[in-house]
Parts: C-alpha cells; sequence; structure tokens
C-alpha cells in the first residue's frame, strides 16, 4: 500500500467506525435494538480482539508461544478483520515500539514532545493515541523489523489481501444478522453492531495501550520507557493494559502477572496449552520478575538496582 492509499484507507477507518457508533446511539436512544445486535458484537468483538491480542500481539510480534498453523492463520485472519492494518506492518511497527519505547523514533509515544504543560500533554496523547497514524513519513522496515513474517508466503498473502479481509470482517456480521433474522434490516443491523461499531470499539481500547498505558497507571518494574498498568483498561483491552508487566517481560504469554490481574488472553493461550494446541509458552519465573521490581535489592538483581533491560525480539 503506498502513501496515498495509506492516507485514504486511515481517513475511510477513521471516519466510518464513529459514524456507525453515532447511528447506533441513535438507535439505542429509540430502542429500536435487538438481542441478537448486542449478541453479534460481543461474538465479533471476542473473535477479532484476540486476533489482535493473541493473534498479532502475543504470538506473531513477541513469540510468547507456539501454536499449528491453522491455528496461527485463523488468529491472523480474525486479528486482519479488526482493520488494524496489515500484520506484517502491525508487527513491524510494535517491534519498533519495543525497540524504541519514548525514545525518539518510537512510532507512537506521548513523550517525544518538547514542550511541557497541559496542551503539549494533550498533543502528546493525541499523537499516541490516533495521530500517529495520519504521520506521512511513518516507517517500520519490514525487512528490518519483521523479517520471520515476511519470509512466509501465507502472511504475505494475508497482509496483501488485508482490504479484503477487513471487509469481510464487517460484512460477516451482517450475513449473522440476516440468518437470525431473514431480513434486510437484520443485515445491516449486523453490519452496523458487529462491523462498524465493533471496529470502533476495538481500535480505540487498541489506541488506548499507545497513549493511556504510557502516560497514566502504575508501574510496578523498572523499564526504560514510561509503560504502566491500568487496571480498568484490563478488560476491554483483554489483558493488555498491563502495560508495564508487559515492557518489562515482552515475550510472557501472561500480561497479568498476578491472580488478580484479569487477562482473559492469557486464559485463552493457557486453553490452548492445555488442550495441547499451543506449546513453547513463555512464563516468567519469580526470581525474574523479582529482579525486575522498581526498589529491588541489590540481593535480588545482583547490582543493587532495578533491572530496566529490554527484552527485544526481531
Amino acid at each position: 500500500m503506498d502513501g496515498r492509499a495509506h492516507r485514504y484507507y486511515i481517513l475511510a477507518a477513521s471516519i466510518l467506525p464513529p459514524l456507525g457508533l453515532v447511528t447506533a446511539i441513535v438507535l439505542l436512544w429509540n430502542r429500536a435494538v435487538h438481542t441478537h445486535d448486542l449478541v453479534i458484537l460481543a461474538v465479533f468483538y471476542a473473535f477479532c480482539a484476540l486476533g489482535i491480542t493473541v493473534g498479532f500481539h502475543r504470538l506473531l510480534t513477541h513469540r510468547a508461544f507456539k501454536t499449528p498453523k491453522p491455528i496461527r492463520l485463523a488468529l491472523t485472519v480474525f486479528g486482519t478483520m479488526s482493520a488494524e492494518g496489515p500484520p506484517i506492518t502491525w508487527v513491524a511497527h510494535h517491534r519498533k515500539h519495543h525497540a524504541l519505547a519514548d525514545q525518539e523514533g518510537d512510532p507512537h509515544s506521548p513523550h517525544l514532545h518538547e514542550d511541557t504543560g497541559f496542551r503539549a500533554a494533550l498533543k502528546g496523547l493525541w499523537h499516541a493515541h490516533w495521530g500517529w497514524l495520519f504521520t506521512e513519513e511513518l516507517t517500520s522496515d519490514p525487512m528490518r523489523y519483521a523479517p520471520d513474517l515476511v519470509r512466509e508466503r501465507e502472511m504475505r498473502w494475508i497482509s496483501r489481501h488485508f482490504l479484503s479481509i477487513a471487509a469481510v470482517g464487517v460484512l460477516l456480521p451482517g450475513l449473522a444478522g440476516l440468518a437470525v433474522t431473514g431480513t434486510l434490516a437484520g443485515f445491516l443491523t449486523g453490519v452496523l453492531w458487529g462491523g462498524l461499531v465493533r471496529v470502533f470499539l476495538i481500535h480505540h481500547v487498541t489506541y488506548s495501550i499507545n497513549s493511556i498505558c504510557h502516560y497514566f497507571g502504575r508501574r510496578r518494574f523498572g523499564t526504560e520507557d514510561h509503560s504502566s498498568n491500568v487496571a480498568w483498561l484490563a478488560l476491554p483491552t483483554l489483558g493488555e493494559a498491563w502495560h508495564n508487566n508487559h515492557h518489562a517481560f515482552p515475550t510472557s504469554y501472561r500480561h497479568g502477572l498476578r491472580w488478580y490481574e484479569l487477562d482473559p488472553s492469557a486464559a485463552f493461550i493457557w486453553t490452548l496449552e492445555r488442550a495441547r494446541l499451543a506449546h513453547d509458552v513463555v512464563r516468567i519465573s519469580p526470581e525474574r520478575e523479582r529482579k525486575k521490581l522498581i526498589g529491588a535489592t541489590p540481593e535480588a538483581n545482583g547490582d543493587g538496582a532495578a533491572a530496566p533491560d529490554r527484552e527485544m525480539v526481531g
């Protein structure tokens, strides 16, 4: 996709889902919404969000586990249906983010502006949440950051056809609505709720990791960035909002490292493992966790400081 096509796509993906949300709110206000519409929304949100969190993020980007090719490709397709771009490009951007987190070159850090104060904070948050997508010079060379995926024929095919796959992701909920109701209205509300509204919601919970989770929240581990854990975002992001945990241990299949830290994506991977559909699942030992705790003692990490080293993938 060249620069002009990318701009058109980002513009369409920025306008159509919000328009769908406004339409959905009007229908809600007029009580013109049926239970099956919300069920379709919930089902497609779950599958497509898992495609992003488990597929694009923990599997493709960080290789937190391995799974048979059919499941790998299914997760990739579900992630592509979320309309966040081709999987190879998504992974390249995210690996670049980890390589340069909150430093010059990070595609979506909220901390790269020289100004200070409230306006600067808003400017940084806007850039991290949404504005970076409109940056014309935005590049993350796939051959540098995702050569493993570039070498995969299936990943190249999915990335090349991601617009068609994203469109299918909008139309499938409509077909589900048509199957339930047998009416054109059921098809259209399926497209609205399971398609456009679902895309809007997944986009903005994903973007919130880039913005909110690098600006607000709590930090447990010493890392060389501003990543934070934001508990109230954990459920809608399916566990991605334990972001400081993630930056401390990028390859861990779990982002919620405590029993009380909700992480539905980790539960999904654990279920795959129990069903013998996932293997080489990366777990972090308690000793490694202790070494990276903020304020860790010299005895804990061997050198008298919290260990902020980056755990790289590429």
